[in-house]
């Protein structure tokens, strides 16, 4: 029987590896008279985060230095989520609120410098950099529309992030065909892939072909997948967060024709349960849920019935396991998170599961930045915002994860996602698909040369 790791052997273990490739910042920082584990120097919360995630996983040396190895080999394209997030300029910030600017303003100030700051100042890339090389991550399915079909809301981000990559592309770029992913790899960077959360419609209703018309455009922007819904009703179908499900409408039908005529992947990780098992029904394309759970495991309205995931698996697609607690079920921790995993790859094939994290990190360098900020008068922070947002409507949902069950989670956390898979069983193919390769097959499989 294989021993457990113990923190001193796990140092040791650890620091007698060579450079793993992109995990060479994962070499092991150790101190005369340290015994705590110290994987990241200068970087206290991904310290604590990994120990939270090595405490409840307790590998062996063996298990501990396969995994790093074979997710420092692997390719790495996480089905959805966000780029490592960068911190505000504090400064910058105060003197916007200082001088007046609405609260609406000062909402999209703070979003954008989270989302291109790392670009554009040097202490942010180096933190942004140290982030994806500690993760292992390669190719990130990057949100980059605001939740809702608004074409202006979810053309924000969509600027922001092409903005980003488009300064720093020596280190980061954006893939627009699935070949750049693989490119990224062997040259040991790192790239955006873009999706929305929605898809663009100008609701203006004068005809289907006028509605469906900036599927197209926003494709031509670097789009590559876009939800059908988000929780809440649109005129394509009812989101997750509805307390009932109409199903895929008559336009609906027509939205995933388009999308798969363009080469547009169909995600419906926020849709109903119903509208999410029709459209995979009408589906021609592999089709995915990015981001969401097995409700085999543990039903929540954001995970998928079996019915479900086996109808998108039909397509060719995939399922991408989510890191939200709540969501999970069990304790909330990446016990919980593997045991999706392990459900999905035996259910419904090893072909058809991928890791969707819906988190990110972000710099340690906010709460610093954050402190520069003051209190208006009457003592609103210009950092809260008023009032819930409509896609934050959500059904009662008061699970409480267990202690640290978030941290074990934590998305810098992706390379002992691997180790956890190893120690359940499954072969290094098995993990090479889960990592990044069914993704990368999905994209493939959507992708066309000349849209439309």
């Amino acid at each position: 029987m294989s021993t457990p790791l113990s923190r001193r052997s796990f140092v040791k273990s650890v620091a007698s590896l060579p450079v793993l490739g992109a995990l060479g910042s994962l070499q092991i920082n150790v101190r005369a008279g340290d015994s705590p584990l110290g994987l990241v120097a200068g970087n206290d919360r991904i310290n604590r985060d990994r120990q939270a995630a090595l405490t409840l996983l307790k590998p062996t040396p063996a298990q501990l230095e396969h995994g790093l190895r074979l997710h420092a080999d692997a390719l790495v394209f996480e089905s959805y989520g966000f780029a490592p997030r960068a911190a505000m300029d504090g400064a910058a910030f105060q003197a916007f609120a200082a001088n007046g600017a609405p609260e609406a303003e000062l909402v999209d100030l703070r979003e954008e410098m989270a989302m291109t700051r790392w670009a554009t100042d040097a202490a942010e890339r180096a933190e942004f950099l140290e982030a994806m090389r500690i993760a292992g991550v390669t190719c990130i399915f990057q949100n980059t529309g605001e939740e809702g079909s608004d074409p202006l809301r979810l053309m924000k981000r969509l600027a922001r992030f092409t903005y980003a990559t488009d300064v720093g592309r020596d280190t980061c770029f954006r893939a627009t065909r699935p070949d750049d992913i693989l490119a990224a790899k062997k040259a040991g960077k790192h790239c955006l892939y873009f999706t929305t959360n929605g898809v663009p419609l100008r609701q203006e209703w004068e005809s289907t072909r006028d509605e469906l018309r900036l599927i197209r455009i926003f494709r031509q922007l670097g789009v590559r997948m876009m939800h059908l819904t988000y929780n809440r009703r649109n005129p394509i179908g009812d989101g997750a967060g509805e307390p009932n499900d109409g199903g895929l409408s008559d336009f609906g039908h027509m939205v995933v024709a388009e999308m798969n005529r363009l080469g547009v992947i169909v995600d419906v990780s926020h849709s109903g349960w119903r509208t999410s098992l029709e459209a995979a029904k009408a589906s021609q394309r592999p089709m995915v849920a990015s981001h969401t759970t097995c409700g085999g495991v543990y039903r929540h309205f954001r995970g998928k019935p079996d019915e479900v995931v086996r109808a998108i698996c039909d397509t060719g697609g995939l399922i991408g396991i989510c890191c939200i607690s709540r969501f999970l079920g069990g304790n909330g921790d990446i016990h919980a998170f593997l045991n999706h995993l392990d459900y999905a790859v035996k259910t419904f094939g090893a072909d058809h599961v991928a890791i969707g994290p819906d988190i990110s990190y972000t710099s340690k360098n906010e709460a610093a930045e954050r402190a520069k900020v003051r209190a208006r008068a009457g003592g609103r922070s210009p950092l809260s915002a008023a009032g819930s947002k409509w896609e934050h409507l959500w059904p009662v949902d008061d699970f409480k994860p267990k202690p640290q069950a978030e941290q074990s989670i934590a998305w810098t956390n992706w390379p002992l996602f691997t180790v956890g898979l190893v120690q359940r069983g499954h072969s290094d193919a098995t993990i090479r698909k889960i990592l990044g390769e069914n993704a990368l097959r999905v994209a493939r499989a959507n992708w066309t040369e000349a849209a439309g």
